[in-house]
């Protein structure tokens, strides 16, 4: 699963991770999986929707958080597309790692089809408000990150998006242990967190104190949620205009938060053709409208510039996500609360965390730096790219992207990227698919992401 020899290398997991968890979990899955071929057909014997359908090269995942990447992973071995994997993660990554992605909050995406030739970008940030009801004392941001993997999934997933939702739901119920990067976000915000009885219960120590390295979370609420977004007939929808809407309009005012039902049904997402930008003979697909400086931090990268950091605590506290399947298809995103935990606040019965609204005291929309590197005509993959941590996630992307285009590979792009960037990174030397082996992953070794793939048998 993460492998350093030979042509396909899928590298680092922060240091002090917890590593030993990680591979332990992804040789559980290795050893659960016979990978046989038909003798007959040459196909796999293991049923597509199971993990080890795919023989050979699947593709690969980098994250800003282990469990997620294990999840996205298991999709694309099960037969799953980049898209597939990018939306179970994403799910996996609300429950895993909310300090920095939920439900509650937001996001980007850029999309390559190169199977048709086509580039898209659904940005779904966690948006501002028109109007704060009074007596609102933290106001929530409008969330909107189930609505935006919705559209990120349709006309593209093989799988049904409730099979997506399917292992987030689990984690969130079964329980799953705490990554380095959601504890060293708890022991920055731990006191004003813990204020708030709900967000206590999930993320405090019975003793006191906020839960640790290794410690054991689980979100019964937030399971429930998620087993109502995939069960019920109005399916994500009712996050807006059902059953589950009134709960969080109702739960959001107890919290401080202030949302509406007009505004939960008026949340928009926006889709589109990606923005194409030149890069020596390549073009890079981008969602400028979610990260209007990314252009110009390309352009600085290449011509070997810095780019200044944002060192305000926990300001555009994100994560990303990076998916790449066989077929040369993939899928860069990036998420936000707007804040470390967002409003701090999470709607009792729910689990849901609100996010920050934007231009409210010092909270801004975070850059939502995406990226993905491809042939003029798009059907050949090269890299992609994402980041976060404030405007330092620009640098993070584009210096990544740039060391790609230099280097032909990602030797080390996370050297110069100023504190609090952190980035993520697919590369291939060859053409994807027609040399999907030749790949590598990486992530920013100060973080405590990871990157996965196999050759399978």
């Amino acid at each position: 699963m993460m492998q350093h020899g030979g042509k396909f290398r899928w590298g680092r997991a922060g240091l002090g991770l917890g590593l030993g968890l990680i591979l332990a979990a992804c040789q559980t899955v290795e050893s659960s999986v016979d990978r046989t071929v038909d003798a007959v057909t040459g196909r796999s014997a293991i049923p597509f929707g199971t993990p080890g359908h795919v023989t050979g090269f699947l593709g690969g995942v980098a994250a800003d958080e282990p469990r997620a990447a294990i999840v996205a992973r298991d999709i694309l071995s099960s037969g799953g597309s980049a898209v597939d994997a990018a939306v179970a993660g994403a799910f996996a990554l609300a429950v895993t790692l909310p300090s920095r992605a939920g439900l509650g909050g937001g996001g980007a995406c850029v999309v390559l089809d190169a199977q048709r030739g086509v580039a898209r970008a659904i940005m779904f940030p966690a948006g501002a408000r028109t109007e704060i009801p009074s007596g609102t004392d933290r106001p929530a941001a409008l969330p909107a990150m189930a609505r935006g993997l919705f559209a990120l999934h349709v006309n593209a997933g093989r799988f049904k998006i409730e099979d997506l939702i399917r292992p987030g739901e689990d984690l969130a119920r079964l329980g799953t242990e705490i990554s380095r990067t959601l504890a060293d976000d708890l022991a920055v915000v731990a006191g004003p967190l813990l204020a708030d009885p709900s967000a206590r219960q999930i993320f405090g120590r019975a003793g006191g104190g906020a839960l640790k390295l290794g410690d054991r979370i689980t979100q019964p609420d937030l399971s429930a949620t998620m087993a109502q977004l995939r069960a019920s007939a109005l399916g994500i929808g009712d996050l807006y205009q059902g059953s589950l809407a009134e709960r969080l309009v109702e739960g959001s005012v107890m919290s401080g938060g202030g949302l509406t039902e007009a505004e939960l049904r008026a949340t928009r997402i926006r889709a589109g053709g990606a923005t194409r930008t030149a890069l020596g003979s390549d073009l890079v697909l981008l969602s400028t409208d979610a990260s209007p400086g990314m252009a110009g931090a390309l352009q600085a990268a290449m011509a070997g510039q810095g780019l200044g950091a944002d060192t305000s605590a926990g300001s555009g506290a994100g994560a990303s996500l990076i998916t790449l399947d066989r077929e040369g298809n993939a899928v860069s995103c990036a998420f936000s609360m707007n804040n470390l935990f967002g409003t701090g606040r999470v709607v009792p019965g729910t689990g849901i965390l609100l996010a920050a609204a934007p231009g409210i005291g010092r909270v801004e929309v975070a850059p939502l730096p995406v990226a993905i590197l491809a042939r003029p005509d798009l059907r050949r993959f090269r890299a992609a790219a994402s980041g976060s941590g404030g405007q330092a996630a620009l640098a993070a992307t584009a210096m990544s992207l740039a060391a790609v285009q230099r280097r032909g590979g990602p030797a080390d792009p996370y050297a110069g990227v100023p504190a609090p960037g952190r980035g993520v990174t697919i590369s291939c030397a060859g053409l994807v698919p027609t040399n999907g082996p030749a790949c590598i992953g990486a992530v920013d070794p100060r973080g405590g992401g990871v990157a996965l793939g196999s050759f399978g048998r």
